[in-house]
Protein backbone atom coordinates (compact mmCIF):
# COMPACT_ATOMS: atom_id res chain seq x y z
CA UNK A 1 0.00 0.00 0.00
CA UNK A 2 1.54 3.31 -1.12
CA UNK A 3 1.71 5.67 1.76
CA UNK A 4 3.49 9.14 3.10
CA UNK A 5 7.08 8.27 3.89
CA UNK A 6 7.51 9.14 8.10
CA UNK A 7 11.18 11.46 8.65
CA UNK A 8 10.06 12.47 12.11
CA UNK A 9 11.52 9.78 14.21
CA UNK A 10 14.59 8.47 14.51
CA UNK A 11 16.20 5.08 15.34
CA UNK A 12 16.56 5.56 19.33
CA UNK A 13 12.20 6.34 18.65
CA UNK A 14 11.37 3.66 16.86
CA UNK A 15 13.73 1.13 18.97
CA UNK A 16 11.29 3.01 21.85
CA UNK A 17 8.39 1.70 19.97
CA UNK A 18 9.46 -1.72 20.03
CA UNK A 19 9.58 -1.58 24.01
CA UNK A 20 5.85 -0.27 24.32
CA UNK A 21 4.56 -2.61 21.63
CA UNK A 22 6.25 -5.74 23.61
CA UNK A 23 4.74 -3.91 26.35
CA UNK A 24 1.36 -3.70 25.56
CA UNK A 25 1.95 -7.79 25.00
CA UNK A 26 3.00 -8.80 27.92
CA UNK A 27 1.08 -6.03 30.64
CA UNK A 28 -1.80 -5.04 28.62
CA UNK A 29 -2.96 -8.00 26.08
CA UNK A 30 -3.78 -10.53 29.04
CA UNK A 31 -5.98 -8.13 31.14
CA UNK A 32 -7.35 -5.55 28.94
CA UNK A 33 -10.72 -6.86 28.08
CA UNK A 34 -10.95 -8.30 32.48
CA UNK A 35 -9.99 -4.28 32.64
CA UNK A 36 -13.45 -3.29 30.56
CA UNK A 37 -15.66 -5.70 32.54
CA UNK A 38 -14.26 -4.58 36.03
CA UNK A 39 -14.38 -0.69 35.05
CA UNK A 40 -10.99 0.39 36.13
CA UNK A 41 -7.36 -0.52 35.12
CA UNK A 42 -4.81 -2.27 37.63
CA UNK A 43 -2.59 -0.09 39.69
CA UNK A 44 -0.47 -2.59 38.86
CA UNK A 45 -0.49 -1.49 35.21
CA UNK A 46 1.21 1.53 36.04
CA UNK A 47 3.59 0.67 38.18
CA UNK A 48 5.06 -1.78 35.39
CA UNK A 49 4.73 1.13 32.99
CA UNK A 50 6.78 2.99 35.52
CA UNK A 51 9.59 -0.14 35.98
CA UNK A 52 10.31 -0.29 31.80
CA UNK A 53 10.83 3.70 31.94
CA UNK A 54 6.92 4.56 30.33
CA UNK A 55 6.36 7.52 32.51
CA UNK A 56 7.23 10.81 33.09
CA UNK A 57 10.55 10.63 30.45
CA UNK A 58 11.30 14.23 31.26
CA UNK A 59 11.71 13.50 35.32
CA UNK A 60 15.23 14.31 36.45
CA UNK A 61 17.22 11.28 37.28
CA UNK A 62 17.47 12.36 40.66
CA UNK A 63 13.25 11.54 40.73
CA UNK A 64 14.01 8.32 39.44
CA UNK A 65 13.60 9.60 35.53
CA UNK A 66 15.52 9.65 32.54
CA UNK A 67 15.53 13.07 32.15
CA UNK A 68 14.56 13.15 28.53
CA UNK A 69 12.95 16.29 27.14
CA UNK A 70 12.09 14.71 23.45
CA UNK A 71 8.50 14.52 23.89
CA UNK A 72 8.58 12.47 20.55
CA UNK A 73 8.93 9.63 23.22
CA UNK A 74 5.17 10.95 24.32
CA UNK A 75 4.09 10.52 21.17
CA UNK A 76 5.31 7.29 19.91
CA UNK A 77 3.40 5.84 23.39
CA UNK A 78 0.29 7.73 22.37
CA UNK A 79 0.63 6.16 18.83
CA UNK A 80 0.95 2.47 19.76
CA UNK A 81 -1.70 2.39 22.31
CA UNK A 82 -4.22 4.22 19.66
CA UNK A 83 -2.84 2.09 16.93
CA UNK A 84 -3.93 -1.39 18.74
CA UNK A 85 -7.23 0.27 20.27
CA UNK A 86 -6.52 0.24 23.80
CA UNK A 87 -7.75 3.35 24.60
CA UNK A 88 -8.86 3.24 28.16
CA UNK A 89 -4.83 2.18 29.01
CA UNK A 90 -3.78 4.30 26.53
CA UNK A 91 -5.67 7.29 28.09
CA UNK A 92 -4.87 6.45 31.51
CA UNK A 93 -1.04 6.80 30.54
CA UNK A 94 -1.26 10.21 28.64
CA UNK A 95 -3.20 11.47 32.06
CA UNK A 96 0.24 10.59 34.35
CA UNK A 97 2.72 11.67 31.69
CA UNK A 98 1.08 14.36 28.88
CA UNK A 99 -1.99 16.31 31.10
CA UNK A 100 -1.05 15.54 34.98
CA UNK A 101 3.40 14.97 34.68
CA UNK A 102 3.91 18.71 33.77
CA UNK A 103 2.08 20.28 36.48
CA UNK A 104 4.45 18.20 38.81
CA UNK A 105 7.26 18.65 36.09
CA UNK A 106 6.81 22.11 35.76
CA UNK A 107 5.11 24.00 38.73
CA UNK A 108 6.67 22.47 41.53
CA UNK A 109 9.12 23.51 44.22
CA UNK A 110 11.59 21.14 44.94
CA UNK A 111 9.93 20.31 48.32
CA UNK A 112 6.84 19.49 46.51
CA UNK A 113 8.99 17.26 43.55
CA UNK A 114 10.89 15.40 46.37
CA UNK A 115 7.36 13.93 47.83
CA UNK A 116 5.50 13.33 44.87
CA UNK A 117 7.75 12.71 41.66
CA UNK A 118 9.60 9.83 42.64
CA UNK A 119 6.34 7.94 43.13
CA UNK A 120 4.71 9.61 40.05
CA UNK A 121 7.18 8.33 37.71
CA UNK A 122 7.65 4.90 39.55
CA UNK A 123 3.76 4.53 38.63
CA UNK A 124 3.57 4.17 42.91
CA UNK A 125 1.40 6.92 42.80
CA UNK A 126 -1.43 7.91 39.97
CA UNK A 127 -2.22 11.25 38.79
CA UNK A 128 -5.74 12.77 37.58
CA UNK A 129 -6.97 17.01 37.16
CA UNK A 130 -10.20 18.36 38.57
CA UNK A 131 -11.45 21.06 36.35
CA UNK A 132 -14.82 20.01 35.33
CA UNK A 133 -17.67 20.58 37.67
CA UNK A 134 -21.73 19.66 36.96
CA UNK A 135 -22.03 23.18 36.17
CA UNK A 136 -18.44 24.47 34.34
CA UNK A 137 -17.25 22.39 31.28
CA UNK A 138 -15.35 23.89 28.87
CA UNK A 139 -15.37 27.44 30.33
CA UNK A 140 -12.61 27.29 32.90
CA UNK A 141 -13.60 30.67 34.84
CA UNK A 142 -16.66 29.70 35.82
CA UNK A 143 -15.26 27.17 38.19
CA UNK A 144 -16.87 27.61 41.61
CA UNK A 145 -15.11 25.26 43.70
CA UNK A 146 -13.71 27.47 46.40
CA UNK A 147 -10.39 27.65 48.68
CA UNK A 148 -10.56 30.25 51.36
CA UNK A 149 -7.34 30.62 53.17
CA UNK A 150 -6.77 29.77 57.24
CA UNK A 151 -3.86 30.20 58.43
CA UNK A 152 -0.88 27.66 56.91
CA UNK A 153 -4.28 26.05 54.71
CA UNK A 154 -6.42 26.35 52.63
CA UNK A 155 -10.13 24.91 53.19
CA UNK A 156 -11.65 23.52 50.04
CA UNK A 157 -15.02 23.06 49.46
CA UNK A 158 -17.09 22.20 45.69
CA UNK A 159 -17.78 18.89 43.55
CA UNK A 160 -16.00 18.16 40.64
CA UNK A 161 -16.96 15.31 37.55
CA UNK A 162 -15.84 13.37 34.78
CA UNK A 163 -12.67 12.57 36.19
CA UNK A 164 -10.34 10.27 34.06
CA UNK A 165 -8.20 8.01 36.62
CA UNK A 166 -10.66 9.71 39.48
CA UNK A 167 -10.91 6.07 41.61
CA UNK A 168 -7.79 4.80 41.28
CA UNK A 169 -6.01 8.44 41.52
CA UNK A 170 -3.32 9.64 44.72
CA UNK A 171 -2.60 13.00 43.78
CA UNK A 172 -5.34 15.71 42.26
CA UNK A 173 -4.64 18.46 40.65
CA UNK A 174 -7.39 20.78 42.04
CA UNK A 175 -8.35 23.99 40.08
CA UNK A 176 -10.28 26.27 43.11
CA UNK A 177 -11.73 29.64 43.57
CA UNK A 178 -9.54 31.84 45.61
CA UNK A 179 -11.05 35.52 44.78
CA UNK A 180 -13.61 36.59 42.48
CA UNK A 181 -11.94 38.09 39.71
CA UNK A 182 -12.53 35.67 36.81
CA UNK A 183 -9.28 34.69 35.76
CA UNK A 184 -6.93 35.83 38.17
CA UNK A 185 -8.87 33.90 40.73
CA UNK A 186 -8.32 30.32 40.15
CA UNK A 187 -5.37 28.95 41.67
CA UNK A 188 -3.59 25.56 41.64
CA UNK A 189 -3.56 22.95 44.37
CA UNK A 190 -2.82 18.79 45.15
CA UNK A 191 -5.34 17.56 47.07
CA UNK A 192 -3.96 13.68 48.56
CA UNK A 193 -5.77 10.11 48.82
CA UNK A 194 -6.90 9.95 52.46
CA UNK A 195 -6.95 13.75 53.61
CA UNK A 196 -10.17 14.31 55.57
CA UNK A 197 -13.33 15.43 53.47
CA UNK A 198 -12.15 14.33 50.28
CA UNK A 199 -14.44 11.95 49.58
CA UNK A 200 -14.99 9.96 45.84
CA UNK A 201 -18.11 9.31 44.36
CA UNK A 202 -19.39 6.53 41.86
CA UNK A 203 -17.18 5.52 39.13
CA UNK A 204 -19.38 6.97 36.21
CA UNK A 205 -20.78 4.28 33.87
CA UNK A 206 -20.07 5.75 30.46
CA UNK A 207 -20.97 4.26 26.47
CA UNK A 208 -17.58 3.56 26.10
CA UNK A 209 -13.69 3.90 27.79
CA UNK A 210 -15.26 1.15 30.30
CA UNK A 211 -11.96 0.43 31.10
CA UNK A 212 -10.97 3.99 32.38
CA UNK A 213 -12.02 5.11 35.36
CA UNK A 214 -14.12 8.02 35.57
CA UNK A 215 -15.35 10.04 39.08
CA UNK A 216 -17.15 12.65 40.82
CA UNK A 217 -14.96 14.25 43.47
CA UNK A 218 -16.18 16.02 46.15
CA UNK A 219 -14.38 17.90 48.84
CA UNK A 220 -15.96 19.14 52.16
CA UNK A 221 -14.17 21.53 54.30
CA UNK A 222 -11.00 19.50 52.97
CA UNK A 223 -7.99 21.56 54.96
CA UNK A 224 -5.23 21.73 52.00
CA UNK A 225 -1.54 22.72 53.60
CA UNK A 226 0.06 26.14 52.00
CA UNK A 227 2.55 23.65 50.58
CA UNK A 228 0.71 21.77 48.48
CA UNK A 229 -0.40 25.15 46.42
CA UNK A 230 0.92 24.37 42.66
CA UNK A 231 2.75 28.20 42.03
CA UNK A 232 1.60 31.35 43.14
CA UNK A 233 -2.27 32.06 44.42
CA UNK A 234 -4.11 33.31 41.20
CA UNK A 235 -2.16 31.72 38.57
CA UNK A 236 -4.16 28.73 38.23
CA UNK A 237 -6.02 29.75 34.90
CA UNK A 238 -3.00 30.73 33.17
CA UNK A 239 -1.24 27.37 34.06
CA UNK A 240 -4.12 25.73 32.78
CA UNK A 241 -4.13 27.34 29.45
CA UNK A 242 -0.64 26.83 29.15
CA UNK A 243 -0.94 23.24 29.24
CA UNK A 244 -4.10 22.59 26.88
CA UNK A 245 -2.18 22.30 23.31
CA UNK A 246 -0.27 19.50 24.93
CA UNK A 247 -3.13 18.06 26.31
CA UNK A 248 -5.31 18.72 22.43
CA UNK A 249 -2.29 17.49 20.84
CA UNK A 250 -2.12 14.10 22.76
CA UNK A 251 -5.51 13.61 22.00
CA UNK A 252 -4.89 14.11 18.21
CA UNK A 253 -2.55 11.45 18.23
CA UNK A 254 -3.98 8.88 19.87
CA UNK A 255 -6.68 9.68 17.44
CA UNK A 256 -5.53 9.61 13.99
CA UNK A 257 -3.71 6.28 15.25
CA UNK A 258 -6.84 4.59 16.54
CA UNK A 259 -8.43 5.64 13.25
CA UNK A 260 -5.14 3.94 11.14
CA UNK A 261 -5.57 0.93 13.92
CA UNK A 262 -9.45 0.12 12.73
CA UNK A 263 -9.03 0.76 8.92
CA UNK A 264 -6.34 -1.91 9.24
CA UNK A 265 -8.54 -4.17 10.58
CA UNK A 266 -11.60 -3.08 8.81
CA UNK A 267 -9.04 -3.65 5.27
CA UNK A 268 -8.44 -7.52 6.53
CA UNK A 269 -12.05 -8.14 7.57
CA UNK A 270 -13.46 -6.98 3.78
CA UNK A 271 -10.91 -8.78 1.99
CA UNK A 272 -11.78 -12.12 3.59
CA UNK A 273 -15.32 -11.71 4.45
CA UNK A 274 -17.94 -12.56 1.13
CA UNK A 275 -21.40 -11.82 -0.13
CA UNK A 276 -22.53 -12.77 -3.59
CA UNK A 277 -19.80 -14.93 -4.22
CA UNK A 278 -16.94 -12.59 -3.87
CA UNK A 279 -15.24 -10.55 -1.28
CA UNK A 280 -17.31 -7.40 -0.35
CA UNK A 281 -13.96 -5.88 -0.78
CA UNK A 282 -14.37 -5.32 -4.34
CA UNK A 283 -17.73 -3.78 -4.47
CA UNK A 284 -17.43 -0.31 -5.56
CA UNK A 285 -19.32 1.00 -2.86
CA UNK A 286 -16.67 -0.41 -0.45
CA UNK A 287 -13.42 0.64 -2.17
CA UNK A 288 -14.57 4.17 -2.76
CA UNK A 289 -15.37 4.51 1.44
CA UNK A 290 -12.27 3.21 2.22
CA UNK A 291 -10.27 4.96 -0.41
CA UNK A 292 -11.80 8.19 0.99
CA UNK A 293 -11.37 7.20 4.79
CA UNK A 294 -7.25 6.02 4.09
CA UNK A 295 -6.76 9.30 1.99
CA UNK A 296 -8.33 11.77 4.66
CA UNK A 297 -6.03 9.52 7.41
CA UNK A 298 -2.97 9.89 5.38
CA UNK A 299 -3.80 13.76 5.36
CA UNK A 300 -4.29 13.86 9.20
CA UNK A 301 -0.65 12.40 9.51
CA UNK A 302 1.29 14.22 8.13
CA UNK A 303 -0.48 17.16 10.06
CA UNK A 304 -0.08 15.66 13.26
CA UNK A 305 3.60 14.34 12.13
CA UNK A 306 4.37 18.54 11.65
CA UNK A 307 2.40 18.81 14.90
CA UNK A 308 4.77 16.92 16.98
CA UNK A 309 8.06 18.22 15.55
CA UNK A 310 7.00 22.06 16.14
CA UNK A 311 5.81 20.79 19.70
CA UNK A 312 9.05 18.96 20.35
CA UNK A 313 11.18 22.32 19.39
CA UNK A 314 8.59 24.65 21.59
CA UNK A 315 7.04 26.03 18.83
CA UNK A 316 3.71 24.42 19.05
CA UNK A 317 0.78 27.10 18.99
CA UNK A 318 -2.70 26.79 20.66
CA UNK A 319 -4.51 27.32 17.55
CA UNK A 320 -2.56 24.92 15.56
CA UNK A 321 -3.41 22.25 18.94
CA UNK A 322 -7.18 23.23 18.68
CA UNK A 323 -7.20 22.42 14.53
CA UNK A 324 -5.03 19.04 14.98
CA UNK A 325 -7.58 18.00 17.98
CA UNK A 326 -10.96 19.20 16.62
CA UNK A 327 -10.47 17.69 12.81
CA UNK A 328 -8.28 13.76 13.74
CA UNK A 329 -11.35 13.44 16.59
CA UNK A 330 -14.14 14.21 13.98
CA UNK A 331 -12.67 12.12 11.87
CA UNK A 332 -11.49 9.08 14.06
CA UNK A 333 -15.44 9.06 15.18
CA UNK A 334 -16.39 9.09 11.36
CA UNK A 335 -13.69 6.32 10.01
CA UNK A 336 -15.23 3.67 13.24
CA UNK A 337 -18.57 4.75 11.91
CA UNK A 338 -17.92 4.11 8.38
CA UNK A 339 -15.49 0.68 9.59
CA UNK A 340 -18.26 -1.00 12.07
CA UNK A 341 -20.81 -0.10 8.35
CA UNK A 342 -18.74 -2.30 6.59
CA UNK A 343 -18.51 -5.11 9.16
CA UNK A 344 -22.71 -5.19 8.94
CA UNK A 345 -24.46 -6.84 11.74
CA UNK A 346 -20.57 -8.46 13.12
CA UNK A 347 -19.48 -4.63 13.64
CA UNK A 348 -22.57 -4.61 16.51
CA UNK A 349 -21.13 -7.17 18.04
CA UNK A 350 -18.82 -6.38 21.38
CA UNK A 351 -17.08 -9.89 19.76
CA UNK A 352 -15.47 -7.75 17.34
CA UNK A 353 -13.22 -4.57 18.21
CA UNK A 354 -14.73 -2.22 15.37
CA UNK A 355 -17.33 -2.14 18.20
CA UNK A 356 -15.16 -0.97 20.94
CA UNK A 357 -13.52 1.40 18.60
CA UNK A 358 -16.87 3.02 17.49
CA UNK A 359 -17.91 3.61 21.18
CA UNK A 360 -14.49 4.54 22.22
CA UNK A 361 -14.29 7.46 19.97
CA UNK A 362 -17.42 8.82 20.75
CA UNK A 363 -15.68 11.31 23.62
CA UNK A 364 -12.76 11.94 21.45
CA UNK A 365 -14.68 15.13 20.50
CA UNK A 366 -15.61 15.98 23.81
CA UNK A 367 -13.05 16.22 26.40
CA UNK A 368 -10.21 18.16 25.98
CA UNK A 369 -12.15 20.92 24.79
CA UNK A 370 -15.23 20.58 22.50
CA UNK A 371 -14.82 20.48 18.40
CA UNK A 372 -17.61 23.42 18.72
CA UNK A 373 -14.39 25.36 21.32
CA UNK A 374 -11.69 24.59 19.09
CA UNK A 375 -13.43 25.87 16.21
CA UNK A 376 -13.95 28.96 18.45
CA UNK A 377 -10.31 29.25 18.61
CA UNK A 378 -9.56 29.07 15.53
CA UNK A 379 -11.79 31.24 14.38
CA UNK A 380 -10.45 34.02 16.65
CA UNK A 381 -6.93 33.70 15.54
CA UNK A 382 -8.65 34.69 12.15
CA UNK A 383 -9.67 37.69 13.90
CA UNK A 384 -13.66 37.08 13.26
Amino acid sequence: MDRPPRSLYLDEHEEFRSTVRSFMRTEVDPHDERWEAERRIDREFFRKAGDVGLLLFASPTAYGGMGIEDWKFNAVLGEEFGRAGYASAGLGIALQNDIVGPYFLDLTSDEQKSRWLRGLTAGDLIGAIAMTEPGTGSDLAGIATSARREGDVYVLNGSKTFISNGQNADLIVVAARTSDERHRGLTLFVVEAGMPGFGRGRNLEKIGLHGQDTSELFFSDVKVPCANRLGAEGDGFGQLMRNLPQERLSIAIGAVSAAEGVLAKTLSYVSDRKAFGTSIGSFQNTRFWLAELQTEVDIARVFIDYCVDLHARGELTSVQAAKAKWWTTELQFRVADRCLQLHGGYGYMREYSVSRAFVDSRVQTIYGGTTEIMKEIIGRDLGL
